[in-house]
């Protein structure tokens, strides 16, 4: 079964506290690793798989978007695996960072008119497929990226983030 070692840094933003943020994620990055083990095979060691959070604002992500990517804007979530690895391969004893600012989280979820909560569990999925070396750079990645985001989120409740449709 896939057990994770989940760390949580609330660095910056109007974040909620410690607890209820580690309670969220907890809850949806579990129920993402026990899809991905068997929805899609994906092995996991027995041990624990460590997962770094880093809650902070557009300005922190914004710094470490332009340093590691390239981009000096802020973003919603930015994913660091800690070494690489492609979809089916076994993780390491640390799996990676995902790092999310919350004002983009809350200004995409406003524009897209759905609850923070709902686009910020959309976001801890979408940066945890990416430290299984999931990415959407060309079509096929993304269509089975968003494939698989869509199919979580709707087995957490959620309706499809990439259109108008309710959970399958």
């Amino acid at each position: 079964m896939a057990r994770l070692d989940i760390q949580i840094s609330r660095e910056e933003g109007d974040w909620a506290e410690e607890e209820a943020l580690l309670d969220e994620a907890r809850r949806v990055l579990e129920f993402a690793a026990g899809f991905l083990a068997v929805e899609e095979d994906q092995p996991f060691a027995r041990q624990p798989v460590e997962v770094s959070l880093v809650f902070t604002n557009d300005a922190e992500i914004r710094t470490i978007n332009a340093q590691w990517r390239g981009f000096d804007k802020p973003t919603n979530v930015l994913s660091f695996p800690a070494s690489p690895i492609q979809p089916g391969d076994m993780p390491g004893p640390m799996l990676g960072d995902i790092i999310i600012a919350q004002e983009t989280v809350a200004r995409e979820a406003s524009e897209q008119e759905k609850p923070f909560e709902a686009h910020l569990t959309h976001l801890l999925v979408h940066g945890f497929l990416h430290l299984f070396g999931y990415d959407h750079v060309d079509e096929d990645d993304a269509e089975e990226m968003e494939g698989l985001e869509t199919r979580i989120l709707a087995g957490l409740g959620l309706s499809d983030p990439y259109g108008d449709t309710d959970p399958v």
